[in-house]
């Protein structure tokens, strides 16, 4: 009789946005006039920039032509868009990476959640507290967490790096054992970042130690300081420890699309084996590549039109993100982010659960946010609310929650 991985069952509860799918439609199913703003999930509303839009076209008309189509790809990529990634973000930052360092995907959460394949089950993992959902479940799925302990509030395997008010929501450096290390910076979902001497710290670390860490930039894009790194490659020592991941679905819109990437070093060395070679075998054996009108469409991000294009749809996020911060501020909450990141990380007030505050925005303003404790444990009391609505809804979001 066939078996199962049962490593799957260790799992807690469904993924965190599909529960909060079901209480949505549960609700809409029960109230149908119901007009409900949705600033929970992290997914767009703007259209695609127009650069992009002719580039998909152009792209779909080469593909019916005998010049222009395209069948299977290189799996690492078109040349055309790792050479775009290269030059604009990282040998235009000063950071030394080449384009067949890189390797195009379908998206960063894939490869997040993929990456750890390449790596043995005794590694030690450790991650922030809150923390991005997939860093944790898949490790879980590949046996590497252990079991979940209720008194922890987390699994026994893995180490939790609290991000709390009291650290202004910026990890520490673990005491004990770490060999895979997930940062996220802008961090979700509290929205906060650190400057590049923190990091350098955390790369140091690594180095010493002989960790990697795996550093998702998906939110790059929405720095708007000076001093903040927006790639891990802009510490010295990097190259030697660290892989990085990024998307282009928050900075161009393509949740629709599906395009991203992942960095890996052929300085990045284990007992002599590069990791670059471990996952371009696992790539190419699990992966036939991003569309090529995709990649085309890519490439467009990079293009002058599109860098001012993608701009301007930053900035409107971001005045949702100052509109809710503020207005949040405004109405007696304790809110953090929106200054760095899409995201504003705000602390729940009259002593409700983060479920409990999600269930009364629901249900008394028609309000759709994440509760803070489906990111861990050090998540409860807090709620992620996200800039990515139009301004319309946002406007009328935080109407709703001052009313309330």
């Amino acid at each position: 009789m066939y078996t199962i991985n049962e490593n799957y069952l260790d799992l807690q509860g469904s993924y965190l946005f599909s529960t909060i799918a079901k209480k949505v439609a549960a609700y809409k199913e029960a109230n149908p006039q119901a007009d409900i703003i949705r600033l929970g999930i992290g997914d767009v509303t703007q259209p695609l920039a127009p650069a992009i839009i002719e580039a998909l076209h152009k792209a779909v008309e080469e593909m019916g032509t005998m010049e222009g189509f395209h069948g299977y790809g290189p799996e690492q990529g078109y040349e055309f868009l790792r050479s775009a990634i290269a030059k604009n973000d990282y040998q235009a930052r000063g950071c030394q990476i080449d384009a067949d360092e890189i390797f195009v995907s379908d998206g960063a959460k894939c490869d997040v959640g993929n990456i750890q394949e390449i790596f043995g089950p005794d590694n030690i993992v450790a991650v922030c507290d809150p923390v991005y959902p997939v860093y944790v479940d898949t490790n879980v799925m590949a046996g590497r967490a252990g079991k979940f302990n209720p008194e922890k509030g987390g699994f026994e395997k893995i180490v939790y790096m609290p991000c709390t008010e009291a650290n202004g929501f910026a990890p520490e450096i673990p005491s004990q054992k770490a060999d895979l290390i997930y940062l996220c910076f802008p961090n979700n979902p509290t929205g906060e970042v650190i400057d590049k001497a923190a990091l350098q710290k955390w790369v140091d670390y690594a180095n010493k130690n002989g960790s990697v860490i795996l550093y998702d930039a998906a939110y790059e894009a929405y720095i708007s300081e000076e001093g903040i790194p927006h790639s891990i490659y802009e510490c010295e020592g990097a190259r030697t420890c660290a892989i990085e991941m990024h998307s282009f679905s928050k900075n161009a819109g393509f949740t629709g699309l599906r395009l991203g990437y992942t960095v890996i070093p052929k300085d990045l060395v284990c007992n002599g084996v590069a990791l670059h070679s471990l996952w371009n075998r696992r790539h190419g054996t699990k992966y036939n590549g991003a569309p090529y009108i995709v990649q085309r469409a890519g490439e467009a991000v990079y293009s002058e039109e599109g860098k001012a294009q993608i701009k301007e749809q930053i900035a409107y996020y971001m005045e949702n993100a100052r509109i809710i911060r503020e207005g949040l501020q405004e109405a007696g909450f304790t809110a953090y982010g929106g200054v760095n990141s899409p995201y504003i990380w705000l602390k729940v007030p009259g002593g409700l659960t983060s479920w409990e505050f999600f269930d009364k925005l629901l249900n008394e303003v028609q309000v759709v946010g994440t509760p803070g404790a489906g990111f861990g444990a050090s998540g409860e009391g807090f709620f992620r609310l996200t800039a990515f609505g139009t301004h319309e809804n946002t406007i009328e979001a935080l109407r709703r929650i001052k009313e309330m």
